[in-house]
């Protein structure tokens, strides 16, 4: 089944940038972070335009925090952003500017975490890690267990299935966990899987099945984005983004009805690091004289 799964790769395989053979470490670790919740489309750009401007950790360590943010734009989650320029000064600081392969030096990187540490010896250095995005746990689900999506929380048991499913070739190990994801992201899809294009669908427990129901369903939780603090976040950095000045607070208070919800989401933007309030000089600064910028 690897096998077969791995031969599809090699045909239907995207053409991505970070999966180029002149592609950077460092570019495939940024690659890993851009695409946390955020989808390809959207991340290729972004990505190319971000490796042209900073293709070093020593580049982006170096740049004002509030170019880095601007230029994050519409990827949404913006503390991935100051996370990233974070992991770069530790890259330079620690490691002379060359991102490291081992294991525990990625994890210790400033927003990295198991996933990515797997994806990037992986992908970037052709180590035997294993990779498990939502992507590999929803065809391991499929093929292995007969399920149609894996359980909302990754188990131990579903990481220890996942660890006996990769090669002990290095090389091969990382090959399958690309062409396991890419499996996952073109044709095994979440709700609308493509079953009749899948190289595997002979072997597939779900498929015998009968492609039964999800039973973890009733354990899932869905977000709707109207009304949000997530929303209101948004509009608050799209605001500082493209502004040249501290904004002042009239402007900021314009964005949204709800001022109570609009105070505590500016509180959480300063105390996350994304925004800088000003307050006026005086024993008792008036709120509405603050003025709001990104940090520098």
């Amino acid at each position: 089944m690897r096998r077969d799964v791995v031969a599809w790769f090699d045909v239907h395989a995207r053409d991505l940038p970070w999966r180029a053979a002149d592609r950077t470490a460092w570019g495939v670790l940024v690659s890993e972070v851009m695409l946390q919740q955020t989808p390809v489309v959207r991340v290729e750009p972004a990505w190319r335009a971000w490796l042209e401007r900073w293709p070093t950790p020593a580049d982006l360590a170096a740049a004002p925090t509030a170019d880095v943010l601007r230029a994050w734009d519409r990827l949404g989650y913006p503390r991935r952003a100051l996370r990233l320029q974070e992991c770069a000064r530790v890259v330079v600081e620690r490691h002379g500017g060359d991102l490291p392969d081992d294991e525990a030096a990625l994890l210790a990187l400033p927003g990295v975490g198991a996933y990515t540490a797997a994806a990037v010896r992986a992908f970037a250095f052709g180590r035997r890690s294993v990779v498990l995005d939502t992507n590999v746990r929803r065809v391991l689900a499929r093929l292995a267990v007969g399920e149609a999506l894996p359980s909302p929380a990754q188990t131990v048991a579903e990481t220890r299935l996942a660890a006996a499913w990769v090669p002990d070739d290095a090389a091969a190990a990382a090959r399958w966990s690309a062409a396991s994801m890419e499996l996952g992201a073109l044709v095994c899809t979440a709700r609308a899987p493509r079953c009749d294009a899948c190289p595997v669908a002979d072997r597939c427990r779900w498929l015998a099945a009968g492609r039964p129901a999800d039973v973890h369903a009733h354990r899932r939780r869905t977000q709707a984005w109207a009304g949000t603090d997530r929303q209101v976040r948004g509009r608050v950095m799209a605001l500082l983004r493209e502004a040249l000045e501290p904004v002042p607070h009239d402007a900021v208070a314009a964005l949204w009805p709800d001022a109570a919800q609009l105070a505590r989401c500016l509180d959480a933007l300063v105390a996350d690091g994304l925004v800088v309030r000003e307050d006026a000089a005086g024993d008792a600064p008036d709120p509405a004289a603050a003025t709001y910028r990104l940090p520098r």
